[in-house]
């Protein structure tokens, strides 16, 4: 049956006066709430009561551009939040409120496809029912995970006719404060046939997959590497580089996996995530990798310098902690000012210290040295991406409307070039020993 849908009224909200009901008739067809919504920035406490007096809230409307989709992984129908509208530095909570009626075949079974991109928790009420959401609201601050695609079974009675108060409460953590568009709903809601709906929610999956299922295989292929670097221990056990280089593979490859791990699913909260992966895998992959350049190209002088390198991952896992989100309106305000620059100084003296042993080793080691240097290159991208965008280098490209960011890119030309290293090392291994069975035989 083709799918029909007739919007009956859609008129936006007066300041002033109640905004008329936003009226539409279904057939087996998905209608998008763009809206428009009444808004207010706070929690109110009668935000979800039907009753309760909207006329002076705004009016927002969530009407996308054509095309347009958000700059991470490439969900479609985006639309800026509310710190693009008026709201610079807003945290906190929102409410969305929209009046509308339903006309749709006695019997039909409907469902609401909840918004697939909100910052960063939300609650669904309709009539000042609570159909559900993503995030823990039962203590004084909500606690936030990923936002999914879900959908919520309405009742029989909203296809009625009678007027229905959608109500969305929103809250904002202040982990997404750095987003110029943060803060709020950022794709519309629908409401349909059940399975209209249905068929809409695994789409949002699909793009949701789709977006992460590059970090799952670039974590795989890393794990790979790491195995072949610790096959390569039986030919040079006194080399401490492929014991190095073996940790740092595996923990960019846990970075890299807990991205889909933590947007997959529901076992993660926001700040255990900014812990697992800000605070302890991040600086742990940059020392870890600084570390294994040194052992590789066997650069111990100055004598100093592993344990400058130790001390830097060290403190840059401080400087992480203490920019974690848990502390926002907790320390003074100069302290983020402080662990900023604090981070951002340590990164750049780490680069120098890779920079440094690249230089030194490739003196020391010549032709072989020049060997190891599309592999360091591409690598150092992804681990200095922060520094690359700071100069405005771009950093995410949507082929086939899936986000790829830049890092990605440089990931699988460094998981070629690495093996190719990794593979000329063994071949001298095989070399050798065959040179070592030759004499052996010849005496």
């Amino acid at each position: 049956m083709v799918a029909t849908l007739i919007v009956l009224s859609w008129q936006p909200g007066i300041a002033g006066a109640a905004a008329p009901p936003v009226s539409v008739t279904l057939g087996h067809s998905v209608a998008a709430l763009n809206g428009p919504w009444k808004f207010h920035a706070g929690d109110d406490p009668n935000g979800a009561n039907p009753d309760a007096d909207d006329a002076s809230w705004e009016t927002v409307d969530l009407t996308p551009l054509p095309g347009a989709h958000d700059s991470d992984v490439g969900l479609s129908g985006y639309v800026a939040g509310w710190q693009a509208r008026g709201y610079r530095g807003y945290v906190g909570y929102g409410w969305y409120r929209l009046t509308l009626t339903v006309n749709a075949p006695a019997g039909s079974a409907l469902a609401l496809s909840g918004p697939p991109d909100v910052d960063s928790a939300y609650q669904v009420f309709l009539d000042g029912h609570l159909l559900g959401g993503i995030g823990d609201f039962s203590g004084r601050t909500p606690i936030a995970y990923s936002i999914q695609p879900r959908v919520f079974e309405l009742p029989a009675t909203v296809v009625s006719g009678h007027p229905v108060v959608l109500a969305i409460r929103v809250f904002m953590g202040p982990w997404d404060i750095g987003a110029d568009d943060a803060g709020g709903i950022h794709i519309a809601p629908a409401i349909g046939e059940r399975s209209g709906v249905e068929a809409q929610y695994r789409m949002q999956w699909l793009e949701t997959v789709k977006g992460y299922i590059v970090e799952v295989v670039e974590a795989f292929l890393f794990l790979l590497l790491a195995l072949m670097c610790l096959s390569l221990l039986p030919f040079d056990r006194s080399h401490t580089a492929y014991s190095w280089f073996a940790l740092a593979l595996l923990l960019v490859a846990a970075y890299r996996a807990n991205q889909a791990f933590f947007y997959w699913g529901q076992f993660e909260s926001i700040h255990t995530f900014e812990f697992v992966s800000y605070v302890m895998l991040v600086p742990l992959c940059l020392g870890t990798w600084v570390m294994a350049w040194r052992a590789w190209f066997e650069v111990n002088q100055p004598y100093w310098l592993r344990q400058s390198i130790v001390i830097l991952t060290l403190i840059y896992v401080v400087a992480q902690f203490l920019n974690c989100s848990w502390f926002y309106d907790v320390l003074p305000s100069w302290t983020a000012t402080l662990v900023g620059w604090l981070a951002t100084t340590v990164r750049a003296m780490l680069l120098l210290a890779l920079s440094f042993i690249v230089v030194r080793g490739m003196q020391k080691m010549g032709r072989e040295g020049w060997y190891a240097l599309p592999a360091i290159v591409f690598i150092s991208i992804g681990l200095f991406a922060q520094e690359l965008s700071a100069i405005h280098v771009p950093g995410i490209w949507f082929p086939f409307g899936t986000g790829v960011s830049r890092t990605q890119y440089a990931y699988l030309a460094f998981d070629i070039a690495f093996a190719i290293l990794l593979a000329q090392r063994l071949r001298r291994f095989a070399r050798k020993n065959r040179d070592v069975d030759g004499e052996l035989l010849v005496h």
